[in-house]
């Protein structure tokens, strides 16, 4: 497929209004195959969308989390099969939601084993969104813990909805993880990335805090009504946490982003810099779920989210730190390739 028909694809997309504005970049290992910008970066201005936009990228950020907890278990600091409430004593004293009782009293009990990185790192080691399990946005309503997006500890002190390594779901288990780097690097998380994976990837526009010089190109958040009307809406990431939502807090670019999944492609290397040694990056591209599989998430908030399926009806992995498709798709993609989105919808593909 050319360049020109591509534009046009984009182009199409946001004249019929699906978008206010896009950013697509494409690239291989070794450099930009595709990049080009259309429409706008709010609905209610005539600001261009431009290849340097910054998008809060949302639940894409929990690949970088999983790659800073990974240059860690190569240390030998973390381990992925010990129990990491070694590490997170809150995580040894966490129970198995069960249910309500008639008047509505949650019913707990105490999980069948407890919870590892590797549990973490795959969603399976019982966590939940709200806005994909009913029972946990009755559980949160009832005991008044704010949304994940206001980045409050409390918010990480939810049960789990199933025990560790028993099936996957999609949750805040990247939070938790980005909660051990923490602890057993002794910085936070913003200044372990910073460090470790956006200044030796040269990610300039990347972080949880929107960067300085930054914000004049911040793409607007909206939401789409029942009429299918895009409307601009008051969001933004908090600036000064309680905790740096390593599962879903970072603000980048495309440009910025194709060097991270760049890396990976490079086998963990990078402008001369090794990220990640190519073992470990060969060891994240291969299920670690066995026989259980990514499932279907169904909303249980409309106002935030539809339904999410990814490649439908297909056999779907997970690895240390993304979704992995087992067959090849119709469009061309091939069996075993690497995948995640983000709630605001940009996705990354490789």
């Amino acid at each position: 497929m050319g360049t020109d028909v591509i534009d046009r694809l984009l182009e199409e997309t946001v004249e019929k209004g699906d978008v206010p504005g896009v950013v697509a970049i494409a690239g291989t290992a070794d450099g930009v195959t595709y990049h080009g910008a259309f429409g706008h970066r709010a609905v209610d201005n005539r600001v261009p969308m431009t290849t340097d936009t910054v998008f809060w990228i949302a639940s894409m950020t929990k690949a970088v989390t999983s790659v800073a907890a990974m240059q860690l278990v190569e240390q030998g600091r973390l381990q992925l099969d010990e129990p990491i409430g070694r590490v997170l004593p809150e995580l040894t004293t966490v129970k198995v939601l069960e249910g309500f009782s008639e008047s509505g009293e949650p019913r707990y009990r105490t999980p069948k084993r407890p919870i590892t990185l590797r549990h973490l790192l795959t969603h399976t080691a019982g966590f939940t969104y709200d806005m994909w399990n009913a029972d946990m946005m009755r559980y949160m309503e009832r005991a008044q813990i704010p949304n994940i997006i206001e980045c409050k500890n409390i918010t990480l002190s939810t049960p789990l909805v199933f025990d560790p390594g028993d099936r996957w779901e999609y949750g805040i288990n990247i939070d938790w993880v980005g909660k051990a780097v923490e602890v057993v690097s002794g910085r936070s998380l913003q200044d372990y990335l910073k460090e470790n994976v956006f200044t030796p990837l040269r990610m300039e526009d990347t972080g949880f805090r929107i960067p300085d010089g930054a914000r004049s190109r911040l793409a607007a958040m909206h939401q789409r009504g029942e009429d299918g009307t895009l409307t601009r809406i008051d969001f933004e990431v908090p600036q000064d946490p309680e905790f740096f939502m390593g599962g879903a807090g970072l603000y980048s670019t495309g440009t910025d982003y194709l060097k991270f999944t760049q890396m990976l492609l490079h086998e963990g290397m990078a402008n001369g810099t090794r990220i990640l040694q190519s073992e470990t990056v060969q060891m994240m591209r291969r299920n670690h779920i066995g026989s259980l599989n990514v499932r279907p998430m169904k909303s249980a908030i409309a106002a935030v989210t539809n339904d999410a399926e990814f490649f439908p009806g297909m056999e779907k992995k997970w690895g240390l730190g993304f979704m992995i498709n087992m067959e090849d798709a119709p469009t061309g993609r091939r069996a075993g390739s690497l995948a995640w989105a983000g709630l605001a919808k940009q996705t990354q593909k490789f």
